[in-house]
Protein backbone atom coordinates (compact mmCIF):
# COMPACT_ATOMS: atom_id res chain seq x y z
CA UNK A 1 0.00 0.00 0.00
CA UNK A 2 1.39 3.62 -1.10
CA UNK A 3 1.59 6.15 1.72
CA UNK A 4 -0.85 9.00 2.05
CA UNK A 5 -0.11 11.86 0.00
CA UNK A 6 -1.09 13.91 3.06
CA UNK A 7 0.75 13.41 6.79
CA UNK A 8 0.27 15.12 10.02
CA UNK A 9 2.45 15.04 12.34
CA UNK A 10 1.85 16.26 16.03
CA UNK A 11 4.87 18.15 17.60
CA UNK A 12 3.11 19.18 21.14
CA UNK A 13 -0.72 19.24 22.84
CA UNK A 14 -0.77 22.36 25.05
CA UNK A 15 -1.44 21.71 28.86
CA UNK A 16 -4.76 23.38 29.51
CA UNK A 17 -6.92 23.50 26.05
CA UNK A 18 -7.14 20.99 23.14
CA UNK A 19 -5.10 22.87 21.50
CA UNK A 20 -2.43 21.23 19.14
CA UNK A 21 0.83 21.97 17.39
CA UNK A 22 1.96 20.32 14.59
CA UNK A 23 2.68 19.84 10.88
CA UNK A 24 1.03 18.94 7.48
CA UNK A 25 3.64 16.91 5.36
CA UNK A 26 2.47 17.41 1.61
CA UNK A 27 4.11 16.72 -2.18
CA UNK A 28 4.76 20.30 -2.15
CA UNK A 29 6.26 21.02 0.93
CA UNK A 30 5.55 20.76 4.57
CA UNK A 31 3.53 24.06 6.73
CA UNK A 32 3.14 24.90 10.20
CA UNK A 33 -0.35 24.24 12.35
CA UNK A 34 -2.37 25.66 13.30
CA UNK A 35 -2.36 27.57 10.17
CA UNK A 36 -4.64 30.02 8.26
CA UNK A 37 -4.96 29.76 4.62
CA UNK A 38 -5.50 32.92 2.42
CA UNK A 39 -8.25 32.27 -0.07
CA UNK A 40 -7.37 32.17 -3.65
CA UNK A 41 -11.27 31.59 -5.59
CA UNK A 42 -9.74 31.64 -8.86
CA UNK A 43 -6.44 30.49 -8.64
CA UNK A 44 -5.34 34.16 -7.98
CA UNK A 45 -5.43 35.88 -3.71
CA UNK A 46 -7.22 39.28 -4.72
CA UNK A 47 -4.45 41.80 -5.82
CA UNK A 48 -1.38 39.94 -4.36
CA UNK A 49 1.40 37.85 -6.35
CA UNK A 50 2.82 34.85 -4.61
CA UNK A 51 6.02 36.11 -4.02
CA UNK A 52 3.87 38.23 -1.52
CA UNK A 53 2.41 35.77 -0.03
CA UNK A 54 5.76 33.48 0.40
CA UNK A 55 7.02 36.99 1.90
CA UNK A 56 4.23 37.01 4.70
CA UNK A 57 4.76 33.16 5.17
CA UNK A 58 1.33 31.38 3.77
CA UNK A 59 2.10 27.93 3.66
CA UNK A 60 -0.77 26.88 1.66
CA UNK A 61 -3.88 28.97 0.26
CA UNK A 62 -7.03 27.38 -1.22
CA UNK A 63 -8.72 27.70 -4.40
CA UNK A 64 -12.54 27.26 -5.61
CA UNK A 65 -13.42 24.28 -7.46
CA UNK A 66 -17.01 25.28 -8.26
CA UNK A 67 -15.39 29.04 -9.75
CA UNK A 68 -12.07 26.90 -11.80
CA UNK A 69 -14.75 24.06 -13.14
CA UNK A 70 -16.49 27.45 -14.93
CA UNK A 71 -14.14 29.57 -15.20
CA UNK A 72 -11.32 28.73 -17.14
CA UNK A 73 -11.93 24.88 -17.02
CA UNK A 74 -10.54 22.17 -15.03
CA UNK A 75 -9.26 20.59 -17.96
CA UNK A 76 -7.28 24.04 -19.55
CA UNK A 77 -5.46 23.65 -15.63
CA UNK A 78 -4.91 20.33 -16.48
CA UNK A 79 -3.26 21.15 -19.42
CA UNK A 80 -1.49 23.52 -18.37
CA UNK A 81 0.02 21.10 -16.42
CA UNK A 82 -1.99 21.59 -13.11
CA UNK A 83 -2.92 24.58 -10.57
CA UNK A 84 0.62 25.01 -8.90
CA UNK A 85 1.74 25.79 -12.42
CA UNK A 86 -0.81 27.40 -13.64
CA UNK A 87 -0.63 30.07 -11.40
CA UNK A 88 2.90 29.90 -10.59
CA UNK A 89 2.28 28.81 -7.08
CA UNK A 90 5.08 25.68 -5.71
CA UNK A 91 3.75 25.50 -2.23
CA UNK A 92 0.71 23.46 -0.85
CA UNK A 93 -2.91 23.73 -2.21
CA UNK A 94 -6.51 23.23 -1.39
CA UNK A 95 -9.15 22.99 -2.59
CA UNK A 96 -12.76 22.92 -1.73
CA UNK A 97 -15.36 20.65 -3.71
CA UNK A 98 -17.78 23.04 -4.50
CA UNK A 99 -20.26 22.10 -2.95
CA UNK A 100 -20.84 25.26 -0.35
CA UNK A 101 -20.93 27.12 -3.78
CA UNK A 102 -24.09 25.28 -4.96
CA UNK A 103 -26.06 25.32 -2.01
CA UNK A 104 -25.38 29.38 -1.55
CA UNK A 105 -25.12 30.68 -4.50
CA UNK A 106 -27.97 29.02 -6.77
CA UNK A 107 -31.78 29.03 -5.35
CA UNK A 108 -32.75 27.15 -7.79
CA UNK A 109 -31.52 23.49 -6.96
CA UNK A 110 -32.50 19.95 -7.20
CA UNK A 111 -30.96 17.59 -4.46
CA UNK A 112 -30.84 13.90 -5.56
CA UNK A 113 -29.03 10.87 -4.86
CA UNK A 114 -27.18 11.15 -8.08
CA UNK A 115 -26.23 14.89 -6.98
CA UNK A 116 -26.96 18.34 -7.19
CA UNK A 117 -28.78 20.06 -10.30
CA UNK A 118 -28.71 23.86 -10.63
CA UNK A 119 -28.36 26.85 -12.50
CA UNK A 120 -25.06 28.84 -13.27
CA UNK A 121 -24.36 31.46 -10.45
CA UNK A 122 -23.66 33.86 -13.76
CA UNK A 123 -25.55 32.82 -16.67
CA UNK A 124 -28.59 30.78 -15.35
CA UNK A 125 -27.48 27.90 -17.60
CA UNK A 126 -28.41 23.90 -16.60
CA UNK A 127 -25.54 22.82 -14.32
CA UNK A 128 -25.02 19.04 -12.50
CA UNK A 129 -22.70 18.07 -9.70
CA UNK A 130 -21.96 14.88 -8.50
CA UNK A 131 -19.51 13.57 -5.72
CA UNK A 132 -17.43 11.62 -8.73
CA UNK A 133 -17.60 15.03 -11.07
CA UNK A 134 -16.29 17.07 -8.30
CA UNK A 135 -13.89 14.72 -7.32
CA UNK A 136 -13.11 14.58 -11.25
CA UNK A 137 -12.50 18.22 -11.24
CA UNK A 138 -10.44 18.03 -8.43
CA UNK A 139 -8.04 15.42 -9.69
CA UNK A 140 -7.46 17.31 -12.66
CA UNK A 141 -7.01 21.05 -10.90
CA UNK A 142 -3.87 18.62 -8.93
CA UNK A 143 -4.30 20.09 -5.43
CA UNK A 144 -2.70 18.70 -2.88
CA UNK A 145 -5.40 18.60 -0.53
CA UNK A 146 -9.08 18.09 -1.82
CA UNK A 147 -12.41 18.04 -0.38
CA UNK A 148 -15.61 15.70 -0.48
CA UNK A 149 -18.83 16.67 -2.17
CA UNK A 150 -21.19 17.37 0.29
CA UNK A 151 -24.24 19.29 1.32
CA UNK A 152 -23.90 22.08 3.52
CA UNK A 153 -27.32 22.46 5.20
CA UNK A 154 -28.45 25.90 6.84
CA UNK A 155 -28.10 25.75 10.48
CA UNK A 156 -31.59 26.06 11.49
CA UNK A 157 -33.06 22.88 9.52
CA UNK A 158 -34.95 20.44 11.18
CA UNK A 159 -33.80 17.81 12.70
CA UNK A 160 -34.89 15.16 10.36
CA UNK A 161 -34.00 17.03 7.21
CA UNK A 162 -30.49 17.23 8.45
CA UNK A 163 -30.15 13.77 9.73
CA UNK A 164 -30.91 12.67 5.67
CA UNK A 165 -28.76 15.45 4.75
CA UNK A 166 -25.95 13.66 6.83
CA UNK A 167 -26.35 9.92 5.93
CA UNK A 168 -26.24 11.53 2.32
CA UNK A 169 -23.23 12.97 2.58
CA UNK A 170 -21.39 9.90 4.10
CA UNK A 171 -22.95 8.10 0.87
CA UNK A 172 -21.29 10.85 -1.16
CA UNK A 173 -17.80 10.87 0.83
CA UNK A 174 -17.70 7.20 -0.26
CA UNK A 175 -18.48 7.44 -3.58
CA UNK A 176 -16.00 10.42 -3.60
CA UNK A 177 -13.29 8.35 -2.26
CA UNK A 178 -13.76 5.78 -4.47
CA UNK A 179 -13.63 8.06 -7.85
CA UNK A 180 -10.26 9.44 -6.55
CA UNK A 181 -7.29 8.61 -8.95
CA UNK A 182 -4.38 10.38 -7.68
CA UNK A 183 -3.92 9.18 -3.83
CA UNK A 184 -0.77 8.54 -3.91
CA UNK A 185 0.34 12.81 -4.72
CA UNK A 186 -3.44 14.34 -3.43
CA UNK A 187 -4.90 13.68 -0.17
CA UNK A 188 -9.07 13.68 0.20
CA UNK A 189 -10.52 15.17 3.67
CA UNK A 190 -13.83 13.94 4.62
CA UNK A 191 -16.36 16.70 5.73
CA UNK A 192 -18.74 16.42 9.10
CA UNK A 193 -21.66 18.11 8.69
CA UNK A 194 -24.69 18.07 11.12
CA UNK A 195 -25.57 21.41 12.02
CA UNK A 196 -26.36 22.06 15.69
CA UNK A 197 -27.17 18.69 16.59
CA UNK A 198 -24.45 16.57 18.51
CA UNK A 199 -25.66 12.88 17.99
CA UNK A 200 -25.61 13.56 14.18
CA UNK A 201 -21.92 15.66 13.79
CA UNK A 202 -20.86 12.58 16.15
CA UNK A 203 -22.65 10.23 13.22
CA UNK A 204 -21.19 11.94 10.63
CA UNK A 205 -17.98 11.54 12.50
CA UNK A 206 -17.87 7.65 12.69
CA UNK A 207 -19.44 7.32 9.01
CA UNK A 208 -15.91 9.34 7.65
CA UNK A 209 -13.55 7.74 10.23
CA UNK A 210 -14.54 4.45 8.61
CA UNK A 211 -13.93 5.36 5.77
CA UNK A 212 -10.02 6.36 6.87
CA UNK A 213 -9.51 9.46 5.37
CA UNK A 214 -5.99 11.38 5.69
CA UNK A 215 -7.89 14.14 7.12
CA UNK A 216 -11.19 15.65 8.14
CA UNK A 217 -13.07 18.56 8.03
CA UNK A 218 -15.82 20.65 9.76
CA UNK A 219 -18.53 21.81 8.21
CA UNK A 220 -21.87 23.77 8.43
CA UNK A 221 -20.54 26.51 10.83
CA UNK A 222 -19.83 30.53 10.48
CA UNK A 223 -23.00 30.25 8.25
CA UNK A 224 -25.33 33.25 10.68
CA UNK A 225 -25.46 30.84 14.09
CA UNK A 226 -23.60 33.02 17.20
CA UNK A 227 -20.05 32.18 17.87
CA UNK A 228 -21.38 30.47 21.06
CA UNK A 229 -23.51 27.55 18.83
CA UNK A 230 -20.59 27.74 16.94
CA UNK A 231 -17.81 27.07 20.11
CA UNK A 232 -20.30 24.55 21.24
CA UNK A 233 -20.58 22.50 17.90
CA UNK A 234 -16.80 22.59 18.00
CA UNK A 235 -16.87 21.15 21.42
CA UNK A 236 -18.14 17.80 20.61
CA UNK A 237 -17.33 17.54 17.33
CA UNK A 238 -13.09 18.27 16.78
CA UNK A 239 -13.01 16.11 20.24
CA UNK A 240 -14.06 12.99 18.50
CA UNK A 241 -11.63 13.59 15.51
CA UNK A 242 -8.67 11.27 14.95
CA UNK A 243 -5.77 12.54 16.78
CA UNK A 244 -3.28 11.60 14.30
CA UNK A 245 -5.07 13.38 11.05
CA UNK A 246 -5.55 17.17 10.37
CA UNK A 247 -8.45 19.04 11.67
CA UNK A 248 -9.45 21.85 9.12
CA UNK A 249 -12.78 24.03 10.13
CA UNK A 250 -14.22 25.47 6.99
CA UNK A 251 -14.78 29.46 6.27
CA UNK A 252 -13.67 30.99 9.48
CA UNK A 253 -11.47 33.61 9.46
CA UNK A 254 -12.33 36.29 12.73
CA UNK A 255 -9.53 36.82 14.51
CA UNK A 256 -11.41 35.65 17.71
CA UNK A 257 -13.09 32.57 16.11
CA UNK A 258 -9.44 31.38 15.22
CA UNK A 259 -8.27 31.36 18.40
CA UNK A 260 -11.80 29.72 19.63
CA UNK A 261 -10.87 27.18 17.17
CA UNK A 262 -7.69 26.62 18.00
CA UNK A 263 -8.02 25.86 21.45
CA UNK A 264 -10.97 23.04 20.44
CA UNK A 265 -8.15 21.05 18.48
CA UNK A 266 -8.72 23.11 15.03
CA UNK A 267 -5.78 22.90 12.76
CA UNK A 268 -6.79 24.78 9.76
CA UNK A 269 -8.73 27.43 8.83
CA UNK A 270 -9.42 29.84 5.64
CA UNK A 271 -11.90 32.67 4.75
CA UNK A 272 -12.18 35.14 2.31
CA UNK A 273 -13.01 37.65 5.07
CA UNK A 274 -9.42 39.13 5.24
CA UNK A 275 -9.48 39.94 1.48
CA UNK A 276 -13.14 41.00 1.30
CA UNK A 277 -13.21 43.54 4.18
CA UNK A 278 -10.04 45.18 3.02
CA UNK A 279 -11.70 46.09 -0.49
CA UNK A 280 -13.67 48.27 1.77
CA UNK A 281 -11.21 49.71 3.73
CA UNK A 282 -11.44 47.79 6.67
CA UNK A 283 -8.48 47.01 8.36
CA UNK A 284 -8.00 43.91 11.26
CA UNK A 285 -5.18 45.78 14.23
CA UNK A 286 -3.90 44.42 17.34
CA UNK A 287 -6.06 47.63 18.57
CA UNK A 288 -9.09 46.22 16.81
CA UNK A 289 -10.77 47.43 13.74
CA UNK A 290 -10.26 50.28 11.23
CA UNK A 291 -11.93 52.02 8.61
CA UNK A 292 -8.96 53.29 7.19
CA UNK A 293 -11.11 55.30 4.61
CA UNK A 294 -13.41 57.33 7.39
CA UNK A 295 -12.22 61.10 7.39
CA UNK A 296 -10.52 60.81 10.78
CA UNK A 297 -7.18 59.46 8.80
CA UNK A 298 -7.26 62.16 6.29
CA UNK A 299 -3.81 63.42 8.13
CA UNK A 300 -2.81 60.29 9.98
CA UNK A 301 0.54 59.68 9.06
CA UNK A 302 0.80 56.49 11.45
CA UNK A 303 0.83 53.11 9.86
CA UNK A 304 -2.27 51.11 9.75
CA UNK A 305 -1.12 48.58 13.06
CA UNK A 306 1.64 50.43 14.88
CA UNK A 307 2.81 46.71 16.73
CA UNK A 308 2.58 45.01 13.06
CA UNK A 309 5.94 44.55 11.04
CA UNK A 310 4.50 44.06 7.66
CA UNK A 311 5.58 45.89 4.18
CA UNK A 312 2.63 47.94 4.55
CA UNK A 313 3.43 49.32 7.89
CA UNK A 314 6.77 49.75 8.05
CA UNK A 315 6.18 51.81 4.27
CA UNK A 316 3.21 53.76 4.61
CA UNK A 317 0.23 55.39 6.14
CA UNK A 318 -2.89 55.55 6.97
CA UNK A 319 -3.58 58.97 5.23
CA UNK A 320 -1.67 57.91 1.79
CA UNK A 321 -3.73 54.42 2.14
CA UNK A 322 -6.74 55.95 2.67
CA UNK A 323 -6.14 58.52 0.12
CA UNK A 324 -5.66 55.34 -2.49
CA UNK A 325 -9.03 53.90 -1.32
CA UNK A 326 -11.04 57.10 -1.64
CA UNK A 327 -9.83 57.13 -5.33
CA UNK A 328 -10.63 53.93 -6.31
CA UNK A 329 -7.13 52.83 -6.49
CA UNK A 330 -6.34 49.44 -6.96
CA UNK A 331 -2.58 49.89 -5.06
CA UNK A 332 -5.03 50.93 -1.82
CA UNK A 333 -6.85 47.45 -2.04
CA UNK A 334 -3.68 45.65 -2.28
CA UNK A 335 -2.05 47.26 0.57
CA UNK A 336 -5.10 46.71 2.79
CA UNK A 337 -5.24 42.90 1.48
CA UNK A 338 -1.97 42.53 2.30
CA UNK A 339 -2.08 43.55 6.00
CA UNK A 340 -5.00 41.72 6.52
CA UNK A 341 -3.72 38.70 5.60
CA UNK A 342 -0.33 39.13 7.56
CA UNK A 343 -2.42 39.81 10.48
CA UNK A 344 -4.27 36.60 10.52
CA UNK A 345 -1.24 34.96 9.81
CA UNK A 346 1.34 36.06 12.27
CA UNK A 347 -1.86 35.75 15.02
CA UNK A 348 -1.58 31.87 14.27
CA UNK A 349 2.20 32.34 14.59
CA UNK A 350 1.92 33.68 17.54
CA UNK A 351 -0.45 31.16 18.58
CA UNK A 352 1.87 28.62 17.68
CA UNK A 353 4.21 29.85 20.06
CA UNK A 354 1.31 30.17 22.98
CA UNK A 355 0.79 26.65 22.18
CA UNK A 356 4.39 25.68 23.08
CA UNK A 357 4.71 27.65 26.22
CA UNK A 358 1.62 26.35 27.58
CA UNK A 359 -0.13 29.52 27.58
CA UNK A 360 -2.71 30.08 24.95
CA UNK A 361 -5.48 30.86 27.29
CA UNK A 362 -3.42 33.99 28.73
CA UNK A 363 -2.57 35.16 25.41
CA UNK A 364 -6.37 34.65 24.36
CA UNK A 365 -7.68 36.76 27.11
CA UNK A 366 -4.61 39.75 26.43
CA UNK A 367 -5.30 39.70 22.34
CA UNK A 368 -9.49 39.66 22.76
CA UNK A 369 -8.71 42.74 25.28
CA UNK A 370 -6.38 44.39 23.34
CA UNK A 371 -8.56 43.92 20.21
CA UNK A 372 -11.41 44.82 21.75
CA UNK A 373 -13.79 41.96 21.73
CA UNK A 374 -14.47 42.34 25.36
CA UNK A 375 -15.84 45.63 25.14
CA UNK A 376 -19.96 46.36 24.66
CA UNK A 377 -21.02 45.88 21.22
CA UNK A 378 -17.65 44.64 20.14
CA UNK A 379 -17.12 44.09 16.41
CA UNK A 380 -14.91 41.53 14.96
CA UNK A 381 -13.71 43.13 12.01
Amino acid sequence: MSEPAIKYRLIKKEKHTGARLGEIITPHGTFPTPMFMPVGTLATVKTMSPEDLKEMNAGIILSNTYHLWLRPGDELIKKAGGLHKFMNWDQPILTDSGGFQVFSLSDMRNITEEGVHFRHHLNGSKLFLSPEKAIQIQNNLGSDIMMSFDECPPFNESYDYVKKSVERTSRWAERGLNAHENPATQGLFGIVQGAGFEDLRRQSAKDLMSMDFPGYSIGGLSVGESKEEMNRVLDFTASVLPENKPRYLMGVGAADSLIDGVIRGIDMFDCVLPTRIARNGTCMTSAGRLVVKNAQYAEDFRPLDEKCDCYVCQNYTRAYIRHLIKCDETFGIRLTSYHNLYFLIKLMENVRTAIMNDNLLEFSAAFKEEYGFNKANARAF
